[in-house]
């Protein structure tokens, strides 16, 4: 009864992040992970506390935007979040924004942002026509070569920076605020 209690007060963040997340289960039985699995186990990594959360939403975005290789996004996230002692289920949740919707604009993006915070000379609209072609991975390379992969790599550097400490400050103020709409409930309720 306390637990079913529990999971329809949290909300639908919360929630969200739970289904989206893998388990502890789940991320105890990934080949990469078991040479860690005790330290990754640990309570305090998977508890939702206005530092962990914040730490969580961050590292999830640094990595789910750099990395950008579903699998291994969400065990890096994890494997990282031992030393930021960041929420592993929000880490994981928030590699989910580079997704197969996402990661096309992300990239181009990441171009246009390296062409100008570096002084490099990609062309973007090469990049879109090669994606809309399905180009090979011999042509991939080849444009690569050229200063797109600088461009690319400093682009996703500057944008992942960027979200994450938009997504910390964004998870603080979220964390704050349900705190103080859960007092200021609690404080209506005792007055009456």
């Amino acid at each position: 009864m306390a637990k079913r209690r529990k999971n329809s007060e949290s909300g639908p963040f919360v929630r969200w992040v739970r289904r989206h997340s893998p388990s502890r289960e789940e991320l105890a039985r990934n080949r990469f992970i078991k040479p860690f699995a005790s330290r990754i186990m640990h309570s305090h990594l998977w508890r939702f506390s206005r530092r962990s959360v914040p730490r969580g939403a961050a590292l999830g975005m640094i990595v789910g935007i750099f990395v950008m290789i579903p699998g291994l996004q969400i065990i890096a996230s994890a494997l990282l979040a031992l030393p930021f002692r960041a929420n592993i289920p929000v880490a994981a949740a928030a590699t989910f924004a580079s997704n197969p919707i996402t990661t096309p604009f992300i990239l181009i993006a990441a171009v246009f942002v390296g062409n100008d915070v570096f002084g490099l000379h990609a062309n973007p609209a090469h990049f879109r026509v090669m994606y809309e072609n399905g180009a090979s991975a011999s042509q991939w390379l080849a444009w690569l070569a050229t200063d797109a992969a600088p461009a690319l790599v400093g682009g996703l550097l500057v944008i992942a920076v960027i979200s994450a400490a938009i997504s910390y400050l964004a998870a603080s103020w979220f964390w704050r605020y349900r705190v103080g709409r859960r007092w200021k409930k609690r404080h209506r309720e005792l007055a009456h």
